[in-house]
């Protein structure tokens, strides 16, 4: 067996182990909840921002993850599909560079589905989502940011992430932490060891009212903060931000490696 092949069969035993690390309650939540369809409420109106504007240096390809191919289909377009199926969706703000927005596959989308708006990226992730907030529709009251580099992600995730956040007003995916987390002060000496029990793996989407957005952007340009992602804004607000528990499936492709195992993921899912 190659050095690659281990790896890959390693990282596909951890994924599917996953359920194994969880505690007895929290399984019991996992399989409760993921036994029901998700129902968005009537009342709301959904704008999906779709962030497609990474390099991915990382994945050492010859172009932008995001276009790289899974299954004979640009990773992009498994999570352009799949959103594009959201319940209640009034909008979809693809954050694109310009230089890509003619690809055939894009083309075809938008032809399809009047939904599909642009905006660009900007330098920052916080950037890119302000951009694509303010192409959503004043009308809609929810909004998702989803990363086009987790095409795994499911529709039934995505509709009890929404729930979740049209009953508190923020919601986000995430797993319980299956690693030991140590901090360290100065990256030479451990500090201390991190109840594992409390972590959390945070994925997306992350389900915001549009208009609280809004308003932490606004904080986030007077204050000067800096944000890894959509909730912290909300956390630094002070609101509440409700854990949507996920799947461990819904991985962000960072390495070739992962690549081969969403190749797997998605074949075992057929």
């Amino acid at each position: 067996m190659s050095a690659m092949s281990r790896v890959v069969l390693l990282q596909l035993l951890v994924q599917s182990a996953a359920g194994a690390l969880l505690s007895p309650s929290t399984r019991a939540c996992r399989t409760s909840r993921l036994a029901m369809s998700a129902v968005v409420p009537e009342t709301e109106s959904v704008a999906v921002v779709l962030l497609a504007g990474g390099s991915g240096s990382r994945m050492k390809a010859d172009k932008p993850k995001q276009f790289l191919e899974l299954q004979g289909r640009p990773v992009l377009d498994h999570s352009l599909q799949l959103l594009l199926g959201v319940q209640r969706l009034e909008a979809l703000v693809l954050v694109i560079n310009e230089d890509y927005r003619d690809l055939d596959f894009i083309q075809a989308a938008v032809a399809a589905d009047a939904r599909i708006k642009f905006a660009d990226p900007g330098s920052e992730r916080q950037d890119s989502v302000s951009n694509g907030l303010a192409q959503v529709p004043e009308g809609c009251t929810l909004v998702a940011v989803h990363d086009a580099a987790r095409p795994l992600v499911t529709l039934d995730e995505v509709h009890r992430c929404l729930c979740d956040g049209a009953e508190h007003g923020a919601a986000v995916l995430g797993v319980p932490m299956k690693a030991t987390v140590k901090e360290s002060e100065d990256g030479q000496f451990v500090a201390r060891t991190l109840q594992r029990s409390k972590l959390w793996e945070i994925q997306t989407p992350q389900v915001v009212r549009p208009q609280l957005l809004r308003d932490g952007f606004k904080k986030v340009q007077e204050e000067s903060w800096e944000v890894t992602d959509d909730v912290s804004i909300v956390e630094l607000m002070g609101k509440p931000v409700k854990l949507t528990l996920g799947e461990y499936e819904n991985f962000k492709l960072t390495t070739p490696e992962d690549m081969v195992i969403a190749e797997q993921i998605l074949d075992a899912r057929k």
